[in-house]
């Protein structure tokens, strides 16, 4: 079966260190494994290419850096040239496209050849930008939702809150939720069920407002109090990082914490194999869409996680089971869950082994993939009759 993937998103480094650049990397390599034929379709290469997927990917036209409402515009006007790619390199059985704002070329010509068209949505891309990068031409970004939204055979969602923010344009029937998921055969679970010297808690991610490390600094610092060997281990970079930094100066902690800097995903599970605990400290939010990466890549090392108790990871941990939840914003509550664990190796290493398992038995990219072919399946039964 030959698979066109297309990546049009000038914010996606393809192969870079962020969160979306493992997702579009680990599908592809999930698709081919179930014996699919991937042609990858993108705009930012973002880094070098791995052998295995080195030979999938065409470039797409690179979007330059100009006044960002110019940069609109040219995005926009790259339609064409993608759908110029994607008959060139066809035939295609079906095309899969994760949403970006000014793409809808490929679910048209999906469309147009009589081919499924599966359109993943990652998040409320309008809203998103108009809030934290700015966005100039709103009234075009959504004609161009409307109409890839209406072209797509099927949307696939990566959580519950993007499925509900599609109904707004599309009848829910056409919406299938689809959560992230990690490759577990990347990550090492040794860990002593013993005591450690030290007691570190860790977080990956990239460093941005809305993943609550203030919260997160609040409740380590209620944690030194009572656990004086305790440390923090912060993996990836971002805008916050200068605040977090002059914040645990300001407490007296930075000699107790570090910060890793950016890192290639290949190394963070040396780092998470450094951690007895992660935690995904997430504040209150109305619309909270997100499918968190980071906290199933916890789970697959076999660490127990503190998460917020709000949106998808609500239905992900099973308290006291898989893991721990926390009311959002609470530093208080972060803090003693913090603590019971650090009391307790032997829950840490029940909780660790638990959460494995529910992502080998429930969050592998094979098992996305698997799911992503079996809702293309009967689409493509309808294409051969």
């Amino acid at each position: 079966m030959r698979i066109a993937y297309i990546c049009a998103d000038p914010g996606i480094p393809v192969f870079g260190q962020k969160g979306c650049s493992i997702h579009v990397q680990e599908v592809i390599r999930a698709l081919q494994k179930q014996g699919s034929q991937v042609t990858l379709f993108a705009t930012r290469i973002g880094g070098e290419l791995p052998a295995d997927l080195a030979n999938v990917v065409h470039q797409l036209p690179v979007i330059p850096k100009l006044e960002r409402a110019v940069r609109e515009q040219v995005a926009l006007g790259m339609n064409p040239d993608l759908r110029l790619n994607l008959e060139r390199f066809g035939p295609f059985d079906f095309i899969y496209e994760r949403y970006s704002l000014w793409s809808y070329s490929a679910m048209e010509y999906a469309q147009a050849m009589g081919i499924p068209g599966l359109l993943e949505v990652n998040s409320p891309l309008i809203t998103e930008q108009a809030q934290h990068r700015g966005l100039i031409d709103r009234q075009s970004a959504e004609e161009v939702a409307n109409r890839v939204f209406s072209a797509a055979t099927t949307l696939i969602a990566i959580s519950d809150a993007v499925k509900t923010y599609l109904m707004n344009y599309v009848d829910s029937s056409k919406v299938h939720v689809i959560p992230n998921g990690v490759n577990p055969h990347r990550f090492s679970t040794l860990r002593p069920v013993t005591q450690p010297e030290t007691f570190t808690v860790g977080f990956v991610g990239t460093l941005k407002p809305w993943h609550g490390l203030p919260i997160l600094i609040e409740a380590f610092s209620l944690l030194h109090q009572r656990v004086p060997n305790a440390k923090l281990l912060i993996v990836g970079d971002g805008p916050e990082r200068e605040n977090l930094q002059m914040e645990l100066a300001a407490r007296r902690l930075d000699a107790h914490t570090q910060f890793t800097g950016a890192v290639n995903p290949d190394e963070v599970p040396q780092f998470l194999a450094a951690m007895d605990v992660a935690v995904a400290p997430y504040a209150a939010q109305s619309d909270f869409y997100f499918s968190p990466l980071k906290v199933y890549e916890y789970m697959a090392a076999g660490l127990p996680v503190v998460v917020s108790r709000i949106g998808q990871l609500a239905d992900l941990i099973d308290p006291g089971v898989n893991g721990i939840l926390c009311p959002p914003g609470d530093a208080i509550a972060l803090a003693e869950a913090l603590e019971k664990l650090w009391r307790s190796p032997t829950l840490r290493h029940t909780l660790g082994q638990a959460a494995r398992q529910t992502v080998i038995a429930h969050h592998t990219w094979d098992a996305i993939a698997q799911k992503i072919l079996y809702i293309a399946s009967p689409l493509l039964m309808e294409v051969k009759r």
